[in-house]
């Protein structure tokens, strides 16, 4: 399999940009999935902290790791950071690109704390684009997260409040089509209670996802651990997997 490491001009953030990508040994047309990291990280570390390579070796699939910055993968309010967009026209960068199947039944996107909520924020409101969702770890509650959180660029990206188009639990219950979801978090992750009610709403509304609680903290060692099972619901989605 193949390591490439693209930089290219990205008109959604008015500058450069990077990824990688990790290209499978299998015949074309690729399935594909986006893994997004989380606020203190960037493009390299799912690379640098898990064995993402070699599990995308396994199961023969394109992983793209585009960057996100500290943004949430959201067009902020203030400045130039159109994270939302930048994640949609790196979609469209790479079906370009290279020969992938662009159907969202061959396409999904997965990512931990920050890139979680990114990843089912993305899903949920694009889902002629994802088919599938993994979130880890994921900042599910981003209304009460921008009430107590420290982190200063949260009024730049949300602005004075937080609006419905970014709240989890407001996207989930819309109507129309979701795609295939999958939840988890550490038991000793301080996020748990924010996964909880979210699995719990999930649950009301009668939406078929998969959840699962499992040892752990908001550490590397627990999403190098999921992150085999997070690419089998993908695969299972895609129809490559049984099981």
């Amino acid at each position: 399999m193949a390591l490439l490491h693209i930089n290219y001009l990205s008109a959604a953030l008015q500058k450069q940009s990077g990824m990688y990508v990790i290209l499978p040994e299998t015949e074309p047309p690729f399935r594909v999935v986006y893994q997004l990291h989380g606020i203190t990280d960037d493009y390299t570390i799912w690379l640098r902290r898990t064995g993402i390579e070699r599990v995308a070796e396994r199961y023969k699939l394109m992983i793209v790791m585009p960057d996100g910055g500290r943004s949430f993968y959201c067009d902020m309010q203030s400045g130039t950071g159109n994270y939302e967009q930048h994640i949609l026209e790196t979609v469209r960068y790479i079906d370009r690109t290279f020969h992938t199947d662009a159907r969202p039944q061959s396409r999904g996107i997965g990512g931990l704390s920050m890139g979680g909520y990114g990843a089912l924020k993305l899903g949920l409101k694009y889902p002629a684009v994802f088919g599938s969702v993994a979130a880890h770890s994921g900042v599910l509650d981003i209304v009460s997260t921008y009430r107590d959180a420290f982190w200063p660029e949260l009024r730049a990206i949300f602005g004075d409040t937080v609006n419905l188009e970014h709240d989890l639990f407001s996207l989930v219950t819309r109507p129309g089509k979701k795609p295939a979801l999958y939840i988890d978090c550490g038991t000793e992750d301080l996020l748990l209670p924010q996964n909880r009610r979210f699995h719990e709403l999930l649950v009301k509304l009668r939406i078929r996802h998969s959840y699962g609680e499992f040892a752990g903290a908001h550490t590397w060692d627990y999403w190098d651990g999921r992150l085999d099972a997070a690419l089998r619901f993908h695969l299972k989605h895609f129809g490559l997997f049984e099981g």
